[in-house]
C-alpha cells in the first residue's frame, strides 16, 4: 500500500495537534512564553484524546 507523502489524515499526531491547538490557542492570552510552555506540558500530560487507534493502524480498502 502506498500512502501519499502529504496525508495528514493518516497521521495521529496531526489529529492530536488539531485538537490541542483548538483548546490551547483559541481566545487565550498567556502572560509569558514560560506560562504557555507550562500549559502545553500540563495539557499533554493529562489529556485523554479518545482517538480510535484502529483508524490509524488499519486501513480497509
Amino acid at each position: 500500500m502506498c500512502l501519499p507523502t502529504a496525508s495528514p489524515e493518516f497521521m495521529i499526531l496531526e489529529e492530536v495537534w488539531n485538537i490541542a491547538k483548538s483548546e490551547l490557542l483559541v481566545l487565550k492570552h498567556y502572560q509569558s512564553l514560560e506560562e504557555f510552555k507550562e500549559k502545553i506540558s500540563c495539557y499533554f500530560r493529562t489529556k485523554r484524546f479518545g482517538l480510535n487507534m484502529m483508524n490509524y493502524l488499519l486501513r480497509t480498502a
